[in-house]
């Protein structure tokens, strides 16, 4: 039988230090306001532009959804917690963190998966591109990657759930994970680390070596485009790489190597939980021109409803 008296967690933070912690405060609540309305505004756009149809837009709404998501798991617990001296979560609401953490980020990776595979057939087969990545493919395709980050996500609660925990409690991290979970069970966890290592540590890899594949193959491709044509199809795809790189290697670094933790951790988590679903819309805004077009319509269009009242 499991033995848990474990009933709430104590998370440290990143700092203990009062001043610090009132930075921190300041900082992360601007980092996640620009991470709402950079997000909200590519979701709004989206759904309201008529010129944003295509599969790729369609992709990029889900992504800054599952972002916006990703964030609000962590950001607004750690903003509050800023500003407590003494910060303490329930197991429950543990679980529920650790949950809802793995679902909205193997989300985001699907989708980038998806993104790179509308933009292999876009340019290496672009006269079977509306035929392949037609709506319902792509409705299909998007709730496959629901469906998987949901199996994924239960996989990690059945790991946390199978931790005994039979006394310490204090967290050394902002939010609730399995690798700082594993330093508190009263067990052996080489098991438990290495079913994380072959599952999120595996997503992490192995979809970053298939991204950056398709990418090399994507480039290569553009040897045959008009130089028009090379110029508008490199925008996108280095747009989408450097979000890549900059969501997967931090990831790649926490999630495959064994149940040790070193103090750059919590920055390293920072950098992935909060800065990448900042950066994103800065990426696919400024970098898109049709992006950027289609914002200045909906603002124009805003604007003349707010003369006409």
């Amino acid at each position: 039988m499991q033995l848990n008296n474990v009933t709430e967690f104590i998370l440290l933070g990143l700092t203990q230090d009062p001043v610090r912690k009132k930075i921190v405060f300041v900082i992360f609540l601007l980092f996640y306001l620009g991470t709402l309305l950079g997000n909200f505004l590519i979701i709004t756009t989206i759904k309201t532009s008529q010129t944003l149809g295509s599969p790729m837009y369609f992709f990029l709404f889900h992504l800054s959804l599952s972002d916006t998501c990703f964030s609000t798991c962590i950001a607004p617990r750690m903003i509050v917690d800023a500003l407590l001296r003494k910060t303490t979560i329930s197991f429950s609401e543990c679980m529920l963190q650790v949950f809802s953490l793995h679902f909205f980020g193997c989300l985001g990776i699907f989708i980038l998966i998806l993104m790179a595979a509308d933009r292999y057939v876009a340019i290496c087969k672009p006269l079977h591109y509306t035929t392949i990545m037609s709506r319902r493919v792509c409705a299909v395709l998007v709730a496959m990657a629901w469906v998987g980050s949901c199996v994924h996500s239960l996989a990690q609660i059945f790991l946390a759930l199978s931790l005994p925990f039979c006394g310490p409690n204090v967290i050394d991290h902002y939010f609730c994970d399995l690798q700082p979970l594993l330093k508190l069970a009263c067990a052996d966890t080489y098991v438990v680390n290495l079913l994380l290592v072959s599952n999120s540590g595996a997503i992490c890899t192995v979809s970053f070596v298939m991204l950056m594949c398709s990418y090399v193959i994507i480039l290569y491709s553009l040897r045959n485009y008009s130089a028009e044509g090379r110029r508008k199809a490199l925008s996108t795809c280095i747009s989408h790489i450097i979000v890549v790189i900059l969501f997967f290697g931090p990831c790649i670094f926490i999630y495959t190597r064994p149940a040790t933790t070193f103090p750059m951790d919590k920055m390293i988590a920072v950098f992935y939980t909060l800065g990448t679903p900042l950066i994103n819309p800065l990426i696919y805004t400024l970098r898109n021109a049709e992006v950027k077009d289609a914002m200045r319509k909906l603002w124009k269009k805003k604007l003349i409803l707010d003369d006409k009242r």
